[in-house]
């Protein structure tokens, strides 16, 4: 190659490496499977959803900590033949705008229901994963007039913990220990979520090691380090009680996530579900066997199943 040549190629380099570095996470994570929408919440907030079928109810998807909407694939490709499915990224994650936001429960809630207002959707439905159950609940209970029926995988917020635990936890949780973790750590992690892992989680692996790139990542890490925060600071355990929804609990016999065996060792999945379920007036609880906490993936069929059962009762 000639000097020149030699030239020019450093130059390309620097500058593919230049613009990766000021790729944003939406830029840099795989396109959605379905036609991507964007609603504006506020002059710092918008939402990126996916809106497919029709029907008498509409299921509002909501994902859990520090994943986003195609979590829900095997369920929206099932329930939007008889329903009316929406999957959203909530603010700091995915497609979503990254901001410095608050990350708290309420603040997913008032999110939550301003999309509700916004798009005018009536009869909404929502179903939860994880974290993703703690907003739902949150919701309802800061929105009851909205809402008839609720779905709820793998809920946090049944599980409770000490203020010397969550004291714990939170300095445990740190942006730069999010935004530091290696390519290993994230597999390992990602391996936890599931009884036995499937290949077709591998595109979200994928994407979630593609994110380091990104200019934007460090608020990724934030919202997911505040969302830790905002889960154990706004308990909804206690408030259970409160729900008046048809309400529909399902968590995986194997989650080794719920509960936290090392803050919780006496604790089982089982009881931690059947505990917070005895709390609400009219709820449902199914336990999947050999399947973990990332339901959605590691049990879908199952999983679309349960969900069809309680909407058709």
């Amino acid at each position: 190659m000639n000097t020149l040549g030699l030239l020019l190629g450093i130059s390309l380099l620097f500058l593919g490496v230049v613009v990766r570095s000021q790729s944003t996470v939406s830029e840099v994570i795989a396109l959605y499977k379905y036609e991507t929408k964007t609603l504006q919440i506020d002059d710092s907030t918008s939402v990126a959803y996916i809106d497919e079928g029709v029907g008498d109810r509409t299921l509002i998807m909501i994902h859990g900590l520090a994943t986003y909407l195609p979590s829900w694939y095997p369920q929206f490709d099932h329930l939007m033949k008889s329903n009316r499915c929406i999957v959203l990224d909530l603010p700091g994650y995915g497609r979503s705008s990254k901001g410095n936001y608050p990350a708290t429960m309420s603040f997913y809630a008032n999110v939550i229901r301003n999309f509700i207002t916004e798009l005018e959707i009536e009869n909404p439905v929502l179903v939860g994963h994880s974290m993703g159950g703690q907003i739902a609940v949150t919701t309802v209970l800061e929105y009851p007039e909205l809402f008839k029926e609720l779905i709820l995988l793998a809920p946090a917020g049944f599980e409770t913990f000490t203020d010397q635990h969550a004291t714990l936890l939170k300095s445990a949780t740190t942006v730069d220990v999010i935004c530091g973790a290696t390519d290993d750590q994230v597999r390992a992690n990602w391996k936890l979520n599931f009884f036995d892992m499937p290949e077709t989680v591998e595109f979200m692996i994928q994407d979630r090691l593609k994110i380091k790139e990104a200019s934007d990542f460090r608020l990724y890490g934030q919202s997911v380090v505040r969302s830790v925060s905002g889960m154990l600071d706004e308990s909804i355990f206690e408030r259970l009680k409160e729900l008046k929804t048809r309400t529909l609990v399902a968590y995986g016999a194997n989650d080794a996530l719920i509960p936290n065996r090392y803050l919780n060792p006496q604790l089982t999945t089982k009881s931690v579900a059947e505990k917070g379920v005895e709390q609400i007036q009219n709820a449902s609880l199914t336990l999947v066997p050999e399947c973990g906490h990332f339901m959605t993936y590691d049990q879908p069929e199952v999983v679309n199943e349960i969900i069809d059962s309680f909407l058709e009762e």
